[in-house]
């Protein structure tokens, strides 16, 4: 690494001096000129010498190719040993003994500046570059074998000629890194950091001096010239001296400046090609790694994916990560938007992560790494599961169970060698259990027959895993019974607890995959999980994979969700009575001893304290009585829940839902305490997706808690209403109108509460995208709030609303016509609703930024572009364009009607200024209903007839949209007219026995058109300026053929007219 030696104390030496005179002539030196840019100030050449032609063919013959570098880096330092020291040798002489060292260092630098104004895509440039960064390092290296007498003064740079050399081609480089051309400052840059990386050591000026330079450069424009800067810049931070911070001449921008500002051009740099070498070369240190790793997120996907194949390996043992590190890595690399990236996550974790628990040391330095794969490491497997926390990253929708289901595809070895005996069965921990759950899952979801087979083979029968999840489900209920009397220490049990729940939870899950065609084995399950589902201290989460796999276990018809049904409502009795009897037995204890304390103390005093303490008891009792109660409730109200969730059946033909309904899920709604009632309302609305009337009943009042409830129990009635009417038809929207409403208020409630506005676009985008609600106005009106959403300033720090309306908007415009011309219907509505919106937006001046109107009307017209729109079984793309000109575009012409209608109204100036520029994005098409199309150039004529616009923009759009319907409608006429004309042979005899007058009438005609058509080319010139010149004209010539067309259309009706007469 190059490191800065003070020259302060520096002094030459007679080896280092040059044992030749370096003669100056005293003539002036001849110009020549210059073959390189203008932009590169190349000093004044000599006459053409012996010493240029040999040096120029050497680099010459340098930019050709790189494999004979190292061969031209002797020859050339052939002549600067010529040059710069006395012949030792008359049989080795080259030629260039009769130049000095100042001459072969001006013909370097000569040759130097002329590689710099050649562009980044010339590859002569950078082999240039690297051939003079190699013959340095070889040039210094040999100077410095001539200098062995003075080894022992290491804190002094002695110079050389090498050294000499580099500093004056630094020096004449240097001032070429501000140049005004960007190949040339691209070109010094690069050079400056390939030498600062190749080179060892340098002055100490010139490193202060460069450093200075490529500072500036790091915000540069150009982003070729930034990654340059940071090249070099990433190696001068790891070698400042260490006592530049304690001197006291230091400049401010000391170690940790320049190392902040890398770190902030890391952060913020615009090119995704400086972030990611920066990313690549900077040091590895406590204060980088946190600006890294977060490099995870950046917006490059090849940055990401370098993070993950190049950056994380290389970091060494990555259990020095923190844990809440090690999870997000692995979540946002599985979980990344592009392949590659999930790929290099991947195999980091089944390669690399692997490794570090499997023991296996990483490769020294000169080592190539063994590409071989190692033998399975069981052990280390489990460590890995350890260290990335399984117990909470393999619940669901963990990140554990992606990482593990990459790590069984991509090493078959282990898949293999994997074993599950009665031991591992008998001595589960979560990370063993996990390990057998993800390789069950996986070896059954991939429909392969090899896998099927495995899993078959080491995976235990049914029989064996119910005795097995029995013995677990037992452990875990006196886990949870030693915590209710508190007998261990609470910490230490409440973390068994917790393994041991997660235990049974994969238990289950194993179970939920299982075949029960074995008849003996489904019983024994059965059983098992009717019996533990009627413990009432069971976990929720448990409760409900009981319930799943019960419910699997059961057959598919009617009556084996009857069986199901009555199973689930007994154990909910069962837990009901159990926890009701132990209150009456609580209740009974505490009656007897205040009997017994009263019989007891006789005195008045006595009795007296004892019933104050008794009615404090009795107090304490019924709190306690209370809370036991509704936990009693939640606990049924939780498994009644889990079970709806499985049923699909009709709940009025099932006399066991009836009865649920009647006695637990009304009694809850009606209930004065919060949790019951919001649970019970969550299992009324499952009722009713099972029953219509029930839900047609109920409708009212789940808009009763959306107007009463708070966030959360208003996002649950939204869910409700919505699954309602996707189960059940939007028909009731017409018999409840105040539901269309309900859904209106959630979309406007805005920053008061973010998530019932955000899970209220994503119920009225499902609704409007499944048609499920077709109602026209209910459909317009819902549609319209949503644009107007979308746009909103007051929604950009609600990413769930904005996400989901990108993708619902133009999904739902493109797939239909119906939809695109529902759209252009709400659009201009919605645009004038975002112009107010944006006027009183400055007049609050509350800090909101809204995208500009323009911006969002160009969208609006987007979304309406019928070439855009899917047609089944049409294959045309937009860049075919012979089958663009063969689509319908009604609801284009439709939409520039609108807008005229909008621009003929009394809107705003500045309304109408947004608004006019959109008709020359109208796409007019000759496939569109010709009616529509006279019609609009109709009007599109009468507005340019009458000077409805004003400004430039706006009557050159309209002028573009008049000439393009002038061409369609004129060649409709062509086209009507050649059918006119072979229609009957009688139509000559008529045209010859016209009279005369006619004819003058039609040249009058014609000569009145000719007067219009020069009126409107001189009124549109006139208003479009001299910048409008030419385009005025090609709209003349089209006003004028238009008009012509229309003559000859009116002669021929009027021909055809007569004719009739005739016949």
């Amino acid at each position: 690494m190059p490191g800065r030696v003070s020259t302060a104390k520096s002094s030459r030496t007679p080896a280092t001096i040059s044992h030749k005179a370096a003669a100056q002539t005293a003539s002036s030196r001849a110009s020549a000129a210059s073959r390189t840019s203008s932009c590169v100030p190349v000093p004044e050449e000599a006459p053409d010498t012996a010493l240029r032609a040999q040096i120029c063919a050497i680099f010459r013959d340098a930019q050709k190719s790189t494999a004979g570098h190292r061969k031209l880096v002797i020859n050339l330092r052939k002549v600067q040993e010529a040059c710069c020291y006395e012949p030792t040798s008359k049989k080795s002489q080259t030629g260039a003994e009769d130049f000095n060292e100042v001459d072969f260092n001006e013909e370097v630098t000569r040759c130097v500046l002329r590689v710099m104004p050649v562009k980044k895509s010339e590859g002569v440039g950078e082999r240039v570059i690297r051939f003079l960064g190699l013959f340095l390092r070889h040039a210094i290296e040999k100077d410095n074998e001539l200098l062995h007498g003075n080894e022992d003064e290491t804190e002094v740079m002695v110079e050389t000629p090498s050294t000499r050399l580099t500093t004056q081609v630094m020096s004449t480089i240097l001032p070429l890194l501000s140049s005004k051309e960007k190949f040339v400052r691209y070109r010094s840059t690069q050079l400056i950091s390939h030498l600062v990386n190749s080179l060892d050591s340098m002055d100490d000026d010139l490193f202060h001096m460069l450093r200075h330079g490529l500072l500036k450069r790091i915000r540069d424009k150009e982003a070729m010239v930034r990654v340059q800067a940071v090249l070099g810049l990433v190696r001068l931070v790891g070698n400042e001296l260490e006592g530049e911070a304690d001197s006291a001449d230091s400049d401010d921008d000391g170690r940790a400046g320049l190392l902040d500002q890398l770190l902030d051009v890391l952060q913020n740099d615009p090119s995704a090609d400086v972030r990611r070498s920066l990313l690549m070369n900077l040091p590895i240190l406590p204060k980088t790694l946190p600006f890294l790793l977060e490099r995870a997120r950046d917006q490059d996907p090849a940055t990401r994916r370098a993070l993950y194949s190049r950056l994380l390996p290389a970091l060494g043992d990555f259990r020095h990560l923190s844990l809440s590190m090690r999870e997000k890595l692995l979540r946002w690399g599985l979980r990344d938007r592009d392949e590659n990236v999930r790929k290099a996550a991947g195999r980091l974790f089944r390669e690399r992560w692997i490794e570090d628990c499997a023991g296996v040391a990483p490769p020294t330095e000169g080592v190539t790494a063994s590409h071989e794969p190692l033998p399975p490491n069981f052990d280390g497997l489990l460590e890995l599961l350890e260290r990335i926390d399984v117990v909470n990253s393999g619940v669901e929708n963990g990140v554990a169970i992606e990482a593990m289901k990459g790590f069984w595809e991509g090493r078959p070895d282990y898949r293999d060698a994997i074993s599950f005996d009665d031991h591992f069965w008998d001595t589960l921990s979560a990370e063993s259990v996990f390990m057998a759950r993800s390789f069950n899952e996986f070896c059954r979801q991939e429909d392969n027959v090899r896998l099927d087979a495995l899993v078959e083979e080491r995976m235990p029968e049914v029989t064996k895993l119910a005795y097995y999840l029995q013995r677990y489900i037992s452990v875990l209920i006196d886990a949870l019974k030693r915590i209710a009397t508190q007998e261990l220490i609470e910490g230490e049990e409440e973390e068994d607890t917790v393994e041991q729940e997660f235990i049974v939870e994969q238990l289950l899950h194993i179970a939920h995959t299982l075949d029960y065609s074995d008849e003996v084995g489904r019983r024994k399950m059965f059983a098992l999980l009717r019996q533990s589902l009627a413990v009432p201290d069971l976990p929720e989460e448990v409760t409900k994979l009981m319930i799943e796999v019960l419910r699997g276990i059961c057959a598919g018809d009617a009556a084996g969700e009857r069986e199901f049904i009555s199973v689930v409502l007994e154990a909910v009795a069962d837990i009901h009575d159990t926890i009701m009897d132990d209150l009456v037995e609580d209740a009974d204890d505490s009656f007897h001893s205040a009997r017994s304390e009263v019989s007891e103390d006789g005195t008045p005093q006595k009795r007296a304290r004892t019933i104050v303490k008794s009615s404090t008891g009795e107090t304490e009792d019924e709190n306690e009585k209370a809370i036991r109660e509704i936990m009693v409730n939640m606990k049924c109200l939780h498994i009644v829940q889990c079970m709806l969730q499985n049923v699909e059946g009709d709940l009025q033909r099932n006399v066991d839902l009836i009865a649920m309904l009647n006695n637990l899920v009304v009694p809850a709604v009606r209930s004065h305490e919060a949790p019951v009632r919001e649970r019970g309302l969550l299992c009324l609305g499952l009722c009713s997706l099972l029953d219509k009337s029930l839900a047609e009943e109920n409708l009212s009042l789940f808009m009763h808690f959306f107007s009463k409830g708070h966030a959360a129990l208003q996002i649950t009635a939204l869910q409700i209403l919505t699954d309602i009417l996707t189960q059940h038809g939007a028909h009731l929207l017409d018999s409840n109108p105040a539901l269309l409403k309900v859904y209106l208020r959630a979309l406007k409630s805005g920053p008061k509460s973010p998530e019932v506005q955000a899970a209220a676009t994503v119920s009225v985008c499902k609704l409007i995208l499944g048609r499920i609600i077709q109602d026209s106005e209910a459909t317009n009106d819902l549609l319209r709030t949503l644009i107007v959403t979308y746009f909103d300033p007051s929604t950009q720090s609600n990413q769930g609303v904005r996400q989901t309306l990108s993708y619902f908007l133009p999904m739902y415009s493109y797939s239909r016509n119906e939809n695109q011309d529902r759209m252009r219907i709400v659009s201009l509505d919605a645009l004038h609703a975002l112009f107010n919106m944006r006027e009183h937006l400055d007049e609050d001046d509350d800090g909101l930024e809204m995208v500009g109107l323009g911006t969002i009307a160009a969208h609006l017209v987007d979304w309406t572009d019928p070439r855009k729109c899917y047609v089944p079984g049409d294959s045309m793309t937009l860049s075919d364009e012979a089958s663009k000109k063969l689509v319908n575009g009604d609801v284009h012409l439709d939409l520039a009607r609108d807008i005229l209608e909008r621009l003929n109204s009394s809107a705003s100036k500045e309304e109408k200024k947004i608004l006019a520029p959109l008709l020359a994005k109208i796409h007019v098409s000759a496939a569109s209903t010709g009616g529509k199309i006279r019609d609009l150039y109709s009007e599109v004529s009468l507005a340019v007839e009458d000077k409805l616009l004003t400004d430039a923009t706006s009557r050159n759009s309209l002028y573009k949209i008049h000439v393009n319907l002038g061409k369609i409608v004129n060649g409709m006429g062509e086209k009507r007219g050649r059918e006119s004309s072979v229609n009957d042979g009688r139509m000559s005899t008529v045209l010859e026995d016209r009279p005369t007058p006619a004819n003058d009438e039609e040249d009058g005609e014609d000569e009145g058109d000719t007067e219009e058509t020069a009126q409107l080319a001189e009124q549109m010139q006139e208003e479009g300026g001299e910048d409008e010149v030419g385009e005025d004209q090609g709209i003349k010539a089209g006003i004028k053929t238009t008009l012509a067309m229309r003559t000859r259309d009116s002669l021929v009706e009027e021909l055809l007219s007569d004719e009739e007469d005739v016949l």
